[in-house]
């Protein structure tokens, strides 16, 4: 099964799409039958799964949804992306209790993680209804979180990313063998994959 999309409860339709797509997030569809039923989609950047709202597609409170989160590979950037855009993010905070986070704003400590641990910085914005969205740094996966046989990236700065971390474990596992490996590509593959789905590196 695989997670396709999410409903967002909206009261101006006109308005959340306006929102969305002035983040950057891809219209895929805004579809109406007359004026008692409209269904827009929008799909995040690199996102698997969409969102659709719209007039007459759920029975939810406008603004009801929250703790919805979006996954980035640096809280920081995406701090200012989202400020650029206007979206007006909270600060970049980490949970107290050092797991996940607390429903609303308890105990959040402002700042990010302070060992920067994959899964331990977040920030939250809302969309002009008050649904609520929680960014989550991650940067390595846990083990059996991504199915390594579908490996993909959500920007051209997130490949770039894995690539220099590659290269960086490829240039210790050399020094380790004390020698230069002609499969460097191979190896730089297998890595990005094992990564992304959090098992262990290859030797």
């Amino acid at each position: 099964m695989k997670l396709e999309v999410l409903v967002v409860p909206v009261a101006d339709v006109d308005r959340a799409r306006d929102f969305y797509t002035g983040l950057g997030w891809r219209l895929d569809a805004d579809i109406s039958t007359g004026e008692d039923f409209r269904v827009v989609q929008v799909t995040p950047p690199g996102s698997p799964a969409s969102i659709i709202f719209g007039t007459s597609v759920t029975s939810q409170t406008p603004g009801s949804a929250q703790g919805i989160h979006l996954i980035v590979d640096d809280i920081d950037a995406a701090h200012a992306e989202l400020k650029r855009l206007g979206a007006e993010p909270s600060e970049v905070f980490h949970d107290e209790g050092g797991v996940f986070h607390h429903a609303g704003a308890d105990a959040r400590v402002p700042g990010p993680d302070p060992q920067r641990t994959s899964y331990g910085s977040f920030l939250s914005f809302s969309d002009p209804d008050g649904n609520g969205w929680i960014l989550q740094e991650i940067t390595t996966r846990l083990p059996g979180r991504v199915d390594p046989s579908i490996t993909s990236f959500a920007s051209t700065a997130d490949l770039a990313a894995a690539l220099r971390r590659a290269a960086a474990a490829h240039g210790e596992h050399e020094a380790r063998t004390g020698a230069e490996d002609p499969n460097w590509p191979d190896w730089y593959a297998d890595y990005m994959v094992r990564e992304q789905a959090g098992d262990e590196p290859p030797s």
